[in-house]
C-alpha cells in the first residue's frame, strides 16, 4: 500500500506541475489551464488578495522606505537600507524577503509616499532592485498603487 500511495502522490504532483489529466480507479484528476506561475503572479499582483499579515509587512516596508529615503543623503548606503528591510522581514517571519515581490511592492509604495519622482525614482528603483527587471516591475506596481 505504501508503494501505491507514493506512486499516487508523485503522479498527482507531476500532473499538477505539467498540466496532465489522469484517471485512477474511475476518479479523474486534472489541472486547470492556468500554470502554477500564472496563479502565483496573479496573487502577488492583485492587492486585494494580499493577506492581512502580508499587507502589514508590505506597509512596514513602505513606511521604512519612506523614512529612509527622506532621511538619507544623496549618496545613500543601500546596504544599510537592505539590512533594515531584512530586520523587518525577520520580525514579520518573512523568509527569502529579497526574492519576495511583496517586498519590492512595499518599496515602491514607500518611494511614492516619499514623493520621489523622475531621475531620483529611477535611481532608487534600479538600486533597490539591484537591476532585476521583475523586482523593478514590482516596485513600479507598488508605486502606481500607492495613494
Amino acid at each position: 500500500m505504501r508503494l501505491y500511495s507514493g506512486y499516487l502522490k508523485h503522479t498527482l504532483l507531476y500532473s499538477a506541475l505539467f498540466g496532465l489529466s489522469i484517471t485512477i480507479n474511475g476518479c479523474s484528476f486534472s489541472d486547470s489551464s492556468k500554470s502554477i506561475s500564472d496563479s502565483t503572479s496573479s496573487i502577488v499582483s492583485s492587492p486585494s488578495s494580499i493577506s492581512g499579515k502580508n499587507k502589514k509587512y508590505q506597509n512596514e516596508v513602505a513606511d521604512y522606505t519612506m523614512a529612509y529615503v527622506k532621511s538619507s543623503q544623496p549618496s545613500a548606503d543601500y546596504n544599510t537600507f537592505l539590512k533594515g528591510i531584512s530586520e523587518i522581514a525577520a520580525k514579520e517571519g518573512v523568509t527569502n524577503w529579497d526574492q519576495d515581490l511583496l517586498t519590492y511592492m512595499g518599496i515602491g509604495k514607500g518611494l511614492k509616499k516619499a514623493d520621489v519622482e523622475g531621475i531620483a525614482y529611477e535611481t532608487y528603483k534600479k538600486n533597490f532592485a539591484e537591476g532585476d527587471s521583475k523586482k523593478m516591475e514590482a516596485i513600479e506596481d507598488g508605486y502606481d498603487s500607492a495613494k
